[in-house]
């Protein structure tokens, strides 16, 4: 029943492609939640680097801290950890490629670039994403004139317990929800019941549930060690019968339909159905 559906976790992760900080609250933007992947490690020229290719990538926690958060290796003790503001300051601009998108971004501190330049063994530099940068959702799919972060695509990933239950159900070593990104988990509902949803709140805060998110080979990296799995799971399993259209299918890509405020146990309730 539509009753039973609550918000159980809720992530943000600062710096695109690293490790994620589990919240109990956060603000609604429309461009994802607050201080969501405004950062973004790019390499010598200036286009963006994740684990697809940098698997290393995995080794580089996130911590909360006061007015920004920690960075730290977990195979490198010796690398003190970085603090990084949530934001940064406009001292220094340069273009950065994104998929097939080019924006403009503050360079972080030059201690920043040093530290991850370090940490990954290769030069790379961290930029973040001001509020005065427009980057459109795709738009087939973005009649509202949605905006997103260094996101991949879309401002909000959703999934369900259920649907993580199902899918470990069919894998001889489970996995965690890390592998798949998510900002909304929510509990109650079937499997998948996710896919199904149109428009839907959090609270009173509005949201849509655009369309399927196409899975890639970061499932694969196990989180705590950056290794990928040699069989390719779980991506293998997900493609033996989530695959449409040649995309493996997992969570929902979501948008807001306003600012506000949730909170881990807040009710879910859906107000429309794909059609």
């Amino acid at each position: 029943m539509a009753d039973s559906l609550f918000l159980s976790e809720l992530y943000i992760y600062p710096v695109k492609s690293l490790g994620g900080i589990r919240l109990t609250e956060a603000e609604v933007t429309l461009r994802g939640l607050r201080h969501d992947r405004r950062w973004l490690i790019v390499n010598e020229r200036n286009q963006f680097m994740t684990q697809r290719k940098t698997a290393a990538m995995a080794h580089l926690k996130v911590a909360p801290a006061y007015n920004g958060f920690l960075l730290s290796h977990q195979q490198r003790p010796d690398l003190l950890p970085l603090f990084v503001p949530f934001e940064a300051t406009p001292e220094k601009t340069v273009f950065v490629t994104i998929w097939d998108d080019m924006v403009f971004a503050w360079r972080a501190r030059p201690e920043c670039d040093e530290w991850l330049s370090e940490a990954l063994g290769q030069s790379c530099k961290l930029v973040y994403m001001s509020d005065m940068v427009r980057r459109d959702v795709e738009p087939d799919f973005n009649p509202e004139g949605q905006l997103v972060s260094f996101a991949d695509a879309y401002p909000y990933l959703l999934i369900g317990e259920g649907s993580l239950q199902e899918l470990n159900g069919r894998l001889a070593e489970p996995v965690g929800m890390d592998r798949f990104r998510p900002n909304l988990v929510y509990r109650g509902g079937g499997p998948f019941a996710e896919d199904s949803w149109g428009e839907f709140a959090v609270g009173d805060v509005a949201f849509r549930a655009v369309r399927a998110c196409g899975r890639c080979v970061l499932t694969t990296i196990n989180q705590h060690t950056a290794q990928k799995h040699a069989l390719g799971e779980p991506l293998r399993t997900l493609a033996s019968y989530r695959t449409h259209e040649s995309s493996v299918l997992f969570g929902q890509h979501v948008t807001a339909s306003g600012p506000g405020h949730i909170r881990v146990g807040d009710r879910i309730s859906v107000r429309s159905y794909k059609a």
